[in-house]
């Protein structure tokens, strides 16, 4: 099941990220903290190995060093994200940009009071 979760973390951050430009620390961080129930430190350091090669190579290590990253997880959620953002970028250039910006607006007024409202 847990892999299940994994995968579409990765999908939805995929997606987004294709659409909007986003991943990390706008879903995928959220994501472990909220479904997966990682430890702060541990959802950081195993989003940015998610994401390594363009992002967070020198982050990552250094989380990694420190025992911060699920190696396994990672891996899951990056399988996700190379799918996700290219369905995000098609569904995406398929829009106007005017509906895109709205849509990325509502996303993040979501995102905000999720975190307002029930975050810790």
């Amino acid at each position: 099941m847990i892999h299940l979760t994994l995968i579409a973390i990765g999908l939805l951050a995929g997606v987004l990220s294709g659409m909007f430009g986003i991943g990390g620390g706008l879903i995928i961080v959220p994501a472990l903290l909220l479904l997966v129930k990682m430890e702060q430190f541990s959802a950081l350091g195993t989003s940015l190995a998610a994401l390594i090669p363009p992002v967070g190579l020198l982050g990552a290590f250094e989380y990694y060093r420190n025992g911060h990253i699920n190696i396994k997880y990672a891996a899951i959620i990056a399988a996700g994200l190379f799918i996700g953002a290219y369905f995000g970028a098609r569904i995406t250039l398929g829009m106007s940009p005017e509906v895109v910006r709205k849509l990325y607006a509502v996303f993040l007024l979501c995102v905000a009071a999720r975190i307002l409202i029930w975050g810790k």
